[in-house]
């Protein structure tokens, strides 16, 4: 069997009157990220993994923040066309694994509704979607409030 790991890591700031998209879901917040495209940056990282899975480089490569045909996107329509490339690589994705490092605001009771947002999207069941928030206990530039980090893990399978 064909496998391939890959990770990823993003950073977006957060700033007042965004709106917050992590996980493919708006969250409630006052703040949200600064970005070219939504700023999911929990896709962000996502894409990342799944294109080091196959040593392509990351999401800034194929969807530079230059170009206005990203500007604003939704992040679930770079996580398909990223999908796309796996499945014409000849993999399908096993599992992936998200940590998401954000003060506030908590994100206990949108996990669910990430998970079952970004299973369709990679092709898998739920309990091959992992997402986990912590906080970073007020140290750094995430405890300050300033931004938030999200690392990923991926694996894929040739099919």
């Amino acid at each position: 069997m064909d496998i391939r790991i890959g990770n990823g890591y993003d950073v977006h700031a957060l700033a007042p009157d965004l709106p917050m998209w992590l996980g493919g879901i708006q969250i409630p917040s006052p703040t949200g990220f600064v970005a070219h495209s939504d700023g999911d940056v929990a896709i962000h990282a996502l894409c990342d993994a799944l294109l080091g899975c196959l040593a392509l480089g990351d999401i800034g490569h194929l969807f530079p923040d230059t170009s206005d045909e990203w500007k604003g996107v939704d992040s679930k329509i770079l996580l398909r066309k990223v999908m796309e490339i796996i499945a014409a690589n000849g993999y399908r994705v096993g599992n992936v694994d998200i940590t998401i490092a954000l003060q506030k605001p908590k994100l206990a009771p949108h996990i669910a509704a990430m998970r079952a947002t970004l299973a369709p999207l990679l092709g898998v069941s739920e309990d091959c979607v992992s997402v986990k928030a912590t906080t970073t206990e007020r140290l750094g530039f995430v405890g300050r409030c300033e931004g938030c980090e999200v690392w990923a893990t991926a694996l894929i399978i040739r099919k």
